[in-house]
């Protein structure tokens, strides 16, 4: 009787541990999901793209050597400011000076050849008239009309030979003068010396075809300044000109510069662009190039600082907005596919409607830095989920949920951001 006691008492025991395990499983099988929540909020968007460059003058001069030469007077430094038409520097004339005389000499004789020629053609013209007058009286012979029209044909020819060694000569003079007028390096605009390539007592040489010449000096004008953006190649087409764009310069912490776009690059940007010198090399992506004009830069503003700006793309006011991380991309549910076999996707959110899960397709507009919006499956008031990033890809329409603390919220965040490090 006491065994049989024992027996059932231990009986209900294992009954109790056992359907106690089960609901216990059962429980945390079916017990809401923690998740992140927002809400559709009416607020500003604003689509932007980020990109760095350098700062560049929108107006600038190279100069290089045009003639030959040693460099005998230097009269700038870097950083001096020019204007149109100052000296800059001399190149050793003599060899141009010499050039010059030369040509103004041939082109002296030249003019006593055509002198010459005028004088026998004129004398020519006299003897044919006088052998004609004389052929038609009968006096003189065919032979000697013949003669006589021949040595007038000669003399005009002579004439017109001397009339193009004259040109001849006069196009050498020019382009000896002209030679010898590029000795002399003056600024072409207003503007400071930005870059200064050759010292006194080095010797020019002049391009050609294969070697580029010395390079002289660069005139920037820094009124008028620029910021030579490398824009990534997935951005590019949502640029235009005329958008705002807030730049902000290492050289200037603290401060922001308004601009405005006023080129789009239509080719990739080369690996040895001059303007992008030190960004290009260390990029293997395709990338163009974006200028954006600086509308109040600061007095003291160089080339070649560096500088990150903001493209404003789009703006939107007042719209019904959600959270980036709350928009998913899913396969469709009813197995459609596309022309090529593959599944299509959907895009919509999870709603949160009393502690259940729904998912709601959605049209998006402007994308902005953390938010996007909403044209079309939301109004504002509802409550979607944000997260986890796990919980997204794995929940299901019906799925009970519930609102997760911020405390654990925030140590989730720090964990995906440690584990991303």
């Amino acid at each position: 009787m006491r065994r049989r006691r024992v027996w059932l008492i231990l009986g209900g025991l294992a009954v109790v541990l056992i359907g106690g395990g089960t609901y216990s499983c059962y429980q945390k099988k079916h017990a809401p999901t923690e998740v992140s929540v927002a809400k559709v909020v009416l607020q500003d968007v604003v689509a932007k793209v980020t990109a760095n460059g350098k700062i560049q003058a929108e107006k600038k001069v190279d100069l290089a050597a045009l003639v030959m030469g040693q460099v005998v007077n230097l009269a700038v430094r870097e950083g001096d400011p020019v204007k149109t038409a100052d000296f800059l520097l001399q190149i050793d004339k003599t060899h141009a000076s010499a050039e010059e005389a030369g040509s103004a000499a041939a082109l002296s004789a030249s003019q006593s050849q055509l002198d010459s020629a005028r004088a026998t053609l004129e004398q020519a013209q006299g003897d044919f008239k006088r052998a004609d007058d004389n052929y038609r009286s009968g006096i003189i012979s065919v032979a000697d009309i013949q003669h006589a029209q021949a040595a007038l044909d000669t003399a005009r020819a002579a004439y017109q030979t001397a009339v193009h060694q004259i040109e001849q000569s006069r196009a050498v003079l020019n382009a000896s003068r002209d030679d010898l007028s590029k000795t002399t390096v003056r600024s072409p605009i207003d503007g400071t010396v930005t870059a200064l390539r050759i010292k006194a007592g080095e010797v020019t040489v002049v391009g050609t075809m294969n070697n580029p010449g010395t390079q002289l000096m660069t005139i920037s004008d820094m009124t008028t300044v620029q910021a030579v953006l490398m824009v990534d190649e997935t951005d590019t087409p949502s640029i235009a000109l005329g958008q705002k764009a807030v730049l902000t310069l290492d050289s200037y912490a603290g401060r922001t510069f308004d601009g405005v776009v006023t080129e789009v690059g239509s080719s990739p940007i080369a690996k040895d662009d001059v303007e992008l010198v030190g960004l290009t090399t260390t990029s293997d992506a395709i990338n163009f190039k974006v200028r954006v004009k600086l509308l109040d830069p600061p007095p003291s503003i160089r080339p070649g600082f560096s500088v990150s700006a903001d493209i404003i793309t789009g703006t939107r006011s007042k719209v019904p907005a959600i959270p980036l991380a709350a928009v998913v991309i899913r396969d469709s549910q009813k197995g459609e596919k596309d022309a090529t076999g593959r599944l299509k996707t959907e895009q919509g959110v999870y709603t949160v409607v009393s502690g259940k899960v729904a998912f709601v397709p959605v049209k998006t507009g402007v994308s902005g830095e953390l938010q996007i919006e909403v044209t079309d499956g939301l109004k504002p008031g509802a409550e979607v989920v944000t997260g986890p990033f796990k919980t997204l890809r794995t929940i299901k329409d019906g799925d009970r949920v519930k609102p997760m603390s911020e405390e654990r919220r925030k140590a989730l965040e720090a964990s995906d951001a440690a584990a991303s490090s």
